[in-house]
C-alpha cells in the first residue's frame, strides 16, 4: 500500500479502570441505643447521584454518591452517605459516547463497591444487613437526556 492510499487508523475506544477508592463516608445512628430496644420497621430512602471531572488527558475521576436514610415515623435509625470513586482511562470516544461512559458505564462499575460499603456500614452500626437493589445507570442516563431534551424543546 502506498502512502497516498493509506487511511488514518480509526482510534479504537479504550476503557480502563485505574483505581477504585472510597472518597468520603459517613455513618450516623442518632437514636442509638434506644432504637435497638424498640420495634423498628423503617422506611428506607436511597438517593444516588454521579459527577465526573477530567484530571488529565484521557484520565477522568467519576464519583458515585449514595445516601441512605432509614426512618420509622420521626425516628431515624441510621444515615449513610458515601462517595465511591474511580479513576478511569477513557480514550477514543466521541463526546456523546464519552458522556455515556462517564455517566453510565463508570457508575455501573463503581456501584458494587458502594453497595458493599453501605451494607458493611449498616451491619457494623448494629442494624440488619441492607443490600441496595441493582441500578441501571444506562436507563437513568437516557431518562435524564430525554428530560433535558423535552425541557429544552419547551423553552
Amino acid at each position: 500500500m502506498t502512502e497516498a492510499n493509506a487511511q488514518p487508523a480509526a482510534t479504537q475506544e479504550q476503557f480502563n479502570i485505574l483505581r477504585i477508592y472510597l472518597k468520603d463516608v459517613s455513618f450516623e445512628a442518632p437514636n442509638s441505643p434506644d432504637i435497638f430496644v424498640q420495634e423498628f420497621q423503617p422506611q428506607v430512602k436511597v438517593e444516588i447521584s454521579t459527577r465526573s471531572k477530567q484530571i488529565d488527558e484521557h484520565i477522568y475521576e467519576v464519583v458515585l454518591k449514595v445516601s441512605v436514610a432509614a426512618k420509622a415515623e420521626e425516628k431515624t435509625g441510621f444515615l449513610v452517605e458515601l462517595e465511591q470513586a474511580g479513576v478511569f482511562h477513557i480514550e477514543g470516544c466521541e463526546d456523546d459516547r464519552l458522556n455515556t461512559v462517564l455517566e453510565a458505564s463508570c457508575p455501573k462499575n463503581l456501584f458494587p463497591f458502594a453497595r458493599e460499603a453501605v451494607s458493611d456500614l449498616v451491619v457494623k452500626g448494629g442494624f440488619p444487613q441492607l443490600l441496595l437493589a441493582p441500578v441501571n445507570f444506562h436507563v437513568i442516563y437516557q431518562q435524564r437526556l430525554a428530560t433535558e431534551k423535552s425541557t429544552a424543546a419547551a423553552e
